[in-house]
Protein backbone atom coordinates (compact mmCIF):
# COMPACT_ATOMS: atom_id res chain seq x y z
CA UNK A 1 0.00 0.00 0.00
CA UNK A 2 3.42 2.34 0.60
CA UNK A 3 3.68 5.02 3.12
CA UNK A 4 1.41 6.47 4.97
CA UNK A 5 1.71 9.82 6.57
CA UNK A 6 -0.63 11.92 9.75
CA UNK A 7 -0.50 15.26 8.98
CA UNK A 8 2.14 16.77 10.96
CA UNK A 9 4.86 14.16 9.01
CA UNK A 10 2.73 14.48 5.95
CA UNK A 11 3.78 18.59 6.31
CA UNK A 12 7.46 17.59 7.40
CA UNK A 13 7.81 15.42 4.28
CA UNK A 14 6.88 18.02 2.01
CA UNK A 15 8.64 21.15 4.04
CA UNK A 16 5.68 22.97 4.56
CA UNK A 17 3.73 23.84 7.70
CA UNK A 18 1.12 22.19 8.62
CA UNK A 19 -1.34 25.15 8.15
CA UNK A 20 -0.39 25.34 5.00
CA UNK A 21 -1.35 21.94 4.61
CA UNK A 22 -4.92 22.50 5.61
CA UNK A 23 -5.10 25.29 3.41
CA UNK A 24 -4.01 23.44 0.66
CA UNK A 25 -6.77 20.97 1.64
CA UNK A 26 -9.57 23.89 2.47
CA UNK A 27 -8.77 25.34 -0.92
CA UNK A 28 -9.47 21.50 -2.98
CA UNK A 29 -5.88 21.21 -4.00
CA UNK A 30 -5.46 17.89 -2.04
CA UNK A 31 -7.61 14.82 -2.38
CA UNK A 32 -9.59 13.73 0.78
CA UNK A 33 -7.06 11.35 3.25
CA UNK A 34 -8.05 7.76 4.12
CA UNK A 35 -9.82 8.05 7.57
CA UNK A 36 -9.77 5.64 10.12
CA UNK A 37 -11.71 6.53 13.20
CA UNK A 38 -10.67 9.82 14.01
CA UNK A 39 -7.48 9.98 11.97
CA UNK A 40 -6.61 10.71 8.52
CA UNK A 41 -3.99 8.85 6.53
CA UNK A 42 -1.90 10.72 4.09
CA UNK A 43 -0.67 8.49 0.99
CA UNK A 44 2.74 9.13 -1.08
CA UNK A 45 -0.12 10.41 -4.21
CA UNK A 46 -0.82 13.52 -1.44
CA UNK A 47 2.83 14.36 -0.89
CA UNK A 48 3.69 13.75 -4.67
CA UNK A 49 0.72 16.22 -5.18
CA UNK A 50 2.61 18.55 -2.75
CA UNK A 51 5.58 18.23 -4.51
CA UNK A 52 3.82 19.38 -7.65
CA UNK A 53 2.14 22.16 -6.13
CA UNK A 54 6.02 23.83 -4.59
CA UNK A 55 6.92 23.04 -8.39
CA UNK A 56 4.09 25.18 -9.94
CA UNK A 57 4.30 27.80 -7.63
CA UNK A 58 7.98 28.17 -8.36
CA UNK A 59 7.43 28.36 -12.22
CA UNK A 60 5.32 31.42 -11.20
CA UNK A 61 1.52 29.93 -11.22
CA UNK A 62 -0.63 31.17 -8.42
CA UNK A 63 -2.57 28.73 -6.22
CA UNK A 64 -5.77 29.55 -8.12
CA UNK A 65 -4.20 28.53 -11.44
CA UNK A 66 -2.91 25.13 -9.62
CA UNK A 67 -6.54 24.75 -8.62
CA UNK A 68 -8.25 25.05 -12.08
CA UNK A 69 -4.49 22.49 -13.53
CA UNK A 70 -6.02 19.85 -10.86
CA UNK A 71 -9.70 20.17 -12.01
CA UNK A 72 -8.49 19.98 -15.71
CA UNK A 73 -6.28 16.85 -14.76
CA UNK A 74 -9.22 15.25 -12.49
CA UNK A 75 -11.60 15.81 -15.54
CA UNK A 76 -9.37 13.90 -17.70
CA UNK A 77 -7.51 16.56 -19.89
CA UNK A 78 -3.29 16.33 -20.15
CA UNK A 79 -1.81 18.60 -17.97
CA UNK A 80 0.81 18.10 -19.29
CA UNK A 81 -0.33 19.19 -22.33
CA UNK A 82 -1.81 22.52 -20.75
CA UNK A 83 1.58 23.34 -19.23
CA UNK A 84 3.38 23.22 -22.27
CA UNK A 85 1.08 25.50 -23.71
CA UNK A 86 1.76 28.14 -20.33
CA UNK A 87 5.22 27.43 -21.13
CA UNK A 88 5.21 28.66 -24.86
CA UNK A 89 2.81 31.33 -24.12
CA UNK A 90 5.12 32.88 -20.89
CA UNK A 91 8.79 31.77 -22.63
CA UNK A 92 10.34 34.83 -23.49
CA UNK A 93 10.46 36.18 -27.02
CA UNK A 94 14.01 37.89 -26.19
CA UNK A 95 17.20 36.11 -26.13
CA UNK A 96 18.72 38.93 -24.80
CA UNK A 97 21.61 38.50 -22.07
CA UNK A 98 21.60 41.04 -19.17
CA UNK A 99 24.99 42.84 -18.29
CA UNK A 100 26.30 44.01 -15.17
CA UNK A 101 28.89 46.99 -15.13
CA UNK A 102 31.03 48.52 -12.73
CA UNK A 103 31.56 51.87 -12.78
CA UNK A 104 34.81 51.53 -14.30
CA UNK A 105 33.44 48.95 -17.09
CA UNK A 106 30.59 51.55 -17.83
CA UNK A 107 33.54 54.18 -18.57
CA UNK A 108 35.45 51.82 -20.25
CA UNK A 109 32.38 51.76 -23.05
CA UNK A 110 31.48 55.44 -23.09
CA UNK A 111 34.26 57.03 -21.63
CA UNK A 112 33.38 60.93 -20.97
CA UNK A 113 30.04 60.45 -22.59
CA UNK A 114 28.71 59.06 -18.76
CA UNK A 115 27.11 62.15 -17.67
CA UNK A 116 24.45 62.53 -14.88
CA UNK A 117 21.81 63.13 -17.78
CA UNK A 118 22.68 60.41 -20.01
CA UNK A 119 22.64 58.11 -17.05
CA UNK A 120 18.77 59.32 -16.05
CA UNK A 121 18.23 58.63 -20.09
CA UNK A 122 19.29 55.60 -19.54
CA UNK A 123 17.06 54.83 -16.83
CA UNK A 124 13.76 56.67 -17.79
CA UNK A 125 14.07 54.44 -21.27
CA UNK A 126 14.58 51.06 -19.26
CA UNK A 127 18.15 50.23 -20.89
CA UNK A 128 19.63 50.38 -17.26
CA UNK A 129 18.70 49.61 -13.42
CA UNK A 130 21.07 50.07 -10.42
CA UNK A 131 21.95 47.55 -8.20
CA UNK A 132 24.05 49.04 -5.28
CA UNK A 133 27.28 50.17 -7.02
CA UNK A 134 27.10 48.24 -10.00
CA UNK A 135 24.72 49.03 -13.41
CA UNK A 136 22.54 46.45 -14.58
CA UNK A 137 22.54 46.74 -18.84
CA UNK A 138 19.21 45.27 -19.89
CA UNK A 139 20.95 43.23 -23.52
CA UNK A 140 24.55 42.72 -24.27
CA UNK A 141 23.58 43.38 -28.09
CA UNK A 142 21.85 46.74 -27.28
CA UNK A 143 24.84 47.41 -25.18
CA UNK A 144 27.76 46.60 -27.66
CA UNK A 145 25.58 48.62 -30.86
CA UNK A 146 25.19 51.51 -28.17
CA UNK A 147 28.94 51.38 -27.34
CA UNK A 148 30.00 50.93 -30.87
CA UNK A 149 27.83 53.90 -32.15
CA UNK A 150 29.39 56.25 -29.99
CA UNK A 151 32.72 55.53 -31.04
CA UNK A 152 31.87 55.81 -33.97
CA UNK A 153 30.93 59.87 -33.01
CA UNK A 154 27.40 59.76 -32.36
CA UNK A 155 26.42 61.08 -29.02
CA UNK A 156 25.43 59.13 -26.53
CA UNK A 157 22.67 61.34 -25.51
CA UNK A 158 21.41 60.85 -29.43
CA UNK A 159 21.79 56.81 -29.63
CA UNK A 160 19.54 57.01 -26.37
CA UNK A 161 17.06 58.87 -27.96
CA UNK A 162 17.25 57.09 -31.15
CA UNK A 163 16.88 54.36 -28.93
CA UNK A 164 13.41 55.91 -27.33
CA UNK A 165 11.92 56.54 -30.74
CA UNK A 166 13.06 52.82 -32.17
CA UNK A 167 10.75 51.40 -28.70
CA UNK A 168 7.99 53.43 -29.68
CA UNK A 169 7.95 52.02 -33.26
CA UNK A 170 8.50 48.29 -32.43
CA UNK A 171 6.08 48.66 -29.67
CA UNK A 172 3.77 49.43 -32.50
CA UNK A 173 5.18 46.52 -34.47
CA UNK A 174 4.60 43.76 -31.03
CA UNK A 175 0.69 45.01 -31.15
CA UNK A 176 0.56 44.13 -35.23
CA UNK A 177 2.13 40.76 -34.55
CA UNK A 178 0.16 40.13 -31.58
CA UNK A 179 -2.87 41.43 -33.35
CA UNK A 180 -1.85 38.96 -36.01
CA UNK A 181 -1.25 35.91 -33.86
CA UNK A 182 -4.47 36.27 -32.18
CA UNK A 183 -6.79 36.93 -35.03
CA UNK A 184 -5.56 33.62 -37.20
CA UNK A 185 -3.57 31.70 -34.69
CA UNK A 186 -5.18 31.55 -31.49
CA UNK A 187 -8.79 31.79 -32.46
CA UNK A 188 -8.50 29.17 -35.53
CA UNK A 189 -6.47 26.68 -32.87
CA UNK A 190 -8.74 27.74 -29.98
CA UNK A 191 -12.37 28.78 -30.66
CA UNK A 192 -13.54 27.72 -28.12
CA UNK A 193 -11.29 30.29 -26.06
CA UNK A 194 -8.73 29.46 -22.63
CA UNK A 195 -11.38 25.95 -21.95
CA UNK A 196 -8.52 23.78 -24.95
CA UNK A 197 -9.01 20.12 -25.49
CA UNK A 198 -5.53 18.53 -25.30
CA UNK A 199 -5.30 18.50 -28.38
CA UNK A 200 -5.76 22.06 -29.04
CA UNK A 201 -3.85 22.93 -26.82
CA UNK A 202 -0.55 20.71 -28.35
CA UNK A 203 -1.54 22.66 -32.03
CA UNK A 204 -1.71 25.94 -30.40
CA UNK A 205 2.05 25.40 -28.07
CA UNK A 206 3.62 24.01 -31.81
CA UNK A 207 2.50 27.06 -33.66
CA UNK A 208 3.74 29.58 -30.79
CA UNK A 209 6.90 27.72 -31.13
CA UNK A 210 6.92 28.15 -35.55
CA UNK A 211 5.96 32.04 -35.08
CA UNK A 212 8.83 32.98 -32.89
CA UNK A 213 11.13 33.21 -35.48
CA UNK A 214 9.07 34.47 -38.15
CA UNK A 215 8.26 37.68 -36.36
CA UNK A 216 11.89 38.40 -36.20
CA UNK A 217 12.64 37.59 -39.94
CA UNK A 218 9.69 39.80 -41.32
CA UNK A 219 10.93 43.19 -38.86
CA UNK A 220 14.72 42.50 -40.00
CA UNK A 221 13.96 41.70 -43.73
CA UNK A 222 11.91 44.94 -43.78
CA UNK A 223 14.65 46.49 -41.98
CA UNK A 224 17.21 45.61 -44.08
CA UNK A 225 14.87 46.48 -47.21
CA UNK A 226 14.32 49.80 -45.66
CA UNK A 227 17.83 50.86 -44.82
CA UNK A 228 19.07 50.03 -48.84
CA UNK A 229 15.99 52.67 -49.91
CA UNK A 230 16.66 55.59 -47.32
CA UNK A 231 21.15 54.85 -47.73
CA UNK A 232 20.69 55.21 -51.22
CA UNK A 233 18.14 57.70 -51.44
CA UNK A 234 20.47 59.85 -49.12
CA UNK A 235 23.65 58.60 -51.45
CA UNK A 236 21.91 59.73 -54.20
CA UNK A 237 20.93 63.26 -52.88
CA UNK A 238 24.77 63.66 -51.15
CA UNK A 239 25.88 63.28 -54.87
CA UNK A 240 23.54 65.40 -56.42
CA UNK A 241 25.20 68.45 -53.94
CA UNK A 242 28.67 67.63 -55.30
CA UNK A 243 29.62 65.70 -52.61
CA UNK A 244 31.82 63.63 -53.97
CA UNK A 245 35.14 61.96 -52.18
CA UNK A 246 37.28 64.38 -54.53
CA UNK A 247 35.23 67.17 -54.85
CA UNK A 248 34.06 67.38 -58.20
CA UNK A 249 30.17 67.99 -58.89
CA UNK A 250 28.34 64.42 -59.85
Amino acid sequence: MGNEYRMADLARAADISVRTLRFYRERGLLPPPRREGRIAWYSEAHLARLRTIAALLERGHTLGGIADLIAAWENGRDVGELLGLEGALATPWSEETPVRLSPEELADSFGAEVTPENLAAALEIGYIAVDGETVVHVSRRLLDASAALVREGVPLAAVLDAGRQVREHVEALADLFTVLVREHVVDRVAPGGPALSAGEASRLTESLDRLRPLAKAVVDAELSMAMDRRVRAELDAWLQRGGTADGATA
